[in-house]
């Protein structure tokens, strides 16, 4: 069972009003200290982790620096020791996450349904964590196993023999239940520190419901993130918390991919940065997740007061850090000490020996599986997207996808850009199968949702509505094409008119003929916002997308990294 409390989330809600509004003599030595100075207290940030227990490889595991130059990173025996170190460094410190600590991890702890990375986290000391959305990906039930413990209902208990749960409290200020409306996690976190009390208000992105199974979540509804931070940033501050901390599982693409790890090259109104600037006053720094970016911002508050706003790069290869000073008289932040740093997690110390020996057991437990060769390939086969939005792997899947399906009549497959996870890299991974072998463990890694391919008949018009929802006023978000589709799309073009030219095995598209199309289900669900695919009739499965990938491999060894040449970016 969880060493965090099973309280309800009113009950925690009224916990917390009690002990910070009592006037008994707890309350007395807390007023005693009023007026004597400041008390430091520095925040420790990890987001987007996604089970990366072990190093990652590639470019997943590799931070830019300013001049050019990279420096390999990530490892959770590593950023232990990380962590460790910057506690020593001062008095008073709290351990939080942005969210996607767990889901779409590498088979070391997917495998297992992330049990080894809860258990990481406890060992750290992680203390509160906002839900991001691939927390969710299991389902809101699985979520809360994560939370209190007991085995999973399907496959028991593989890692340990008993799971224990989190040790800290995954929140979620803007998810309710959709039918009382009742906070369905709990929203906000208080940790004292030398008395001082702190909140922690946590929550995932408002659109959840597009980037997870509905049937997950069904029970659940995601509001929006400035007035869901507004709410509990008001009731922490009635109650008597004063300094207030935002952890919001929703972030910012850069602008340019140069400075560091503590540039600022972030777009005005990117979602991130607009729920940074017009969260309430009261909330004194913003630590995001989710776009997997690095970012070190002061923005101003709706009062034009100075906040952090920052994100660390994803797989644990940075560790956000900021350094609030806190007024002992009025319990609040002095915004003009705040210090804010993004610390890489080089591979330069040593590993915590009490976090490797969890890395080592699940490795020693997957190892069997994830280590199985199942294909070669003869170069890198990268998921960087060009500028036209297509990538070499997500080309490569979606061939695998095709070639898996034909036996249902499909003639071409759309892969979602999300799905693809990580890069096939030709040299040998630290397991040593060898320069250009890929291993099982690898192909998971790069396609670990497990999501079943369906064939669907759409129309030409239908297809080529599809397109066109790749390009919304909010994102860019396209689809990596199988090799016989080709098209254009026109940067300058209105939405709904950007796609041109599309040809499928060089004939032009027709719109009122029948088009055999596979996706996945996470698609066919209108996932990722596409709605068009739910209108698609004559549904037929075509098994798991992993096992596509695989398969394509296994049938054509020394695989090559596909040409870009099936989208064309036009002005």
């Amino acid at each position: 069972m969880s060493s965090f409390r099973r309280l309800s989330v009113l009950a925690i809600t009224a916990a917390a009003a009690t002990v910070i509004s009592a006037t008994g003599p707890a309350q007395a030595d807390v007023e005693s200290l009023r007026g004597r100075g400041t008390v430091d207290v520095r925040l420790i940030g990890i987001n987007d982790l996604h089970g990366n227990i072990e190093p990652p490889t590639g470019s997943s595991g590799r931070v830019v620096l300013a001049d050019g130059t990279t420096v390999d990173a990530g490892g959770a025996a590593y950023n232990a020791t990380h962590i460790k170190n910057l506690q020593k460094e001062v008095r008073n410190s709290v351990i939080v996450g942005q969210g996607d600590l767990i889901g779409a991890s590498p088979i070391v702890s997917a495998l297992f349904h992330d049990e080894p990375t809860i258990e990481v986290l406890n060992k750290v000391g992680m203390d509160t964590t906002a839900a991001g959305n691939h927390e969710f990906d299991e389902g809101y039930k699985e979520l809360l196993r994560m939370q209190h413990g007991g085995c999973h209902p399907a496959d028991g208990c593989q890692f340990r023999e008993k799971y224990e749960g989190a040790n800290f409290p995954i929140l979620g200020a803007n998810v309710t239940n959709a039918k009382t409306g009742l906070p369905a996690l709990p929203p906000f976190w208080v940790e004292f520190r030398d008395g001082m009390p702190i909140g922690f208000i946590g929550m995932p992105l408002k659109d959840v419901p597009l980037l997870v199974d509905p049937n997950g979540i069904k029970e659940l509804q995601f509001g929006d993130e400035v007035k869901a931070a507004n709410r509990y940033a008001n009731f922490l501050d009635a109650i008597g918390v004063k300094s207030i901390v935002l952890l919001v599982h929703q972030g910012d693409q850069v602008t340019a991919s140069t400075g560091g790890p503590n540039a600022c090259n972030v777009a005005a109104n990117n979602p991130g940065s607009y729920i940074a600037a017009n969260v309430s006053p009261k909330i004194d720094a913003v630590f995001s997740g989710h776009s997997h970016q690095h970012y070190n911002c002061v923005v101003k508050d709706p009062a034009g007061n100075p906040r952090p706003f920052i994100e660390g790069l994803a797989f644990g290869r940075e560790l956000s850090v900021v350094d609030l000073k806190i007024d002992r008289r009025t319990r609040d932040v002095v915004r003009t000490a705040t210090k804010a740093d993004n610390k890489i997690v080089t591979r330069t110390v040593a590993a915590d020996p009490e976090v490797q020996a969890v890395i080592d057991l699940a490795k020693q437990k997957s190892g069997p599986i994830a280590n199985k060769k199942i294909g070669t390939i003869s170069s890198d086969v990268l998921r960087a997207q060009n500028p036209a939005g297509e990538s070499q792997l997500g080309n490569l899947i979606a061939d695998g996808q095709l070639a898996a399906t034909k036996g249902n009549g499909a003639v071409l497959a759309l892969m979602n850009p999300g799905g693809v996870r990580a890069d096939l890299t030709y040299k040998s991974s630290p397991a040593g199968e060898g320069d250009g072998v890929v291993t099982y463990g690898e192909a998971f890694t790069v396609q670990p949702f497990g999501n079943i391919l369906q064939t669907v008949t759409l129309s030409g018009t239908q297809l080529k509505n599809v397109l066109e929802q790749q390009f919304t006023a909010a994102r860019t978000f396209v689809l990596q094409p199988s090799a016989g589709l080709k098209y254009s799309w026109s940067a300058s073009a209105p939405f709904g008119s950007k796609v041109s030219g599309v040809t499928l095995n060089g004939a032009p598209l027709d719109p009122n003929a029948s088009y055999r199309v596979t996706i996945n289900s996470f698609l066919q669900g209108g996932g990722d916002g596409f709605s068009e695919f739910t209108k698609g009739t004559n549904i037929t499965g075509g098994g798991i997308d992993l096992d596509a990938f695989s398969a394509y491999l296994v049938d054509h060894p020394g695989q090559g990294a596909p040409a870009l040449d099936r989208i064309t970016q036009l002005p």
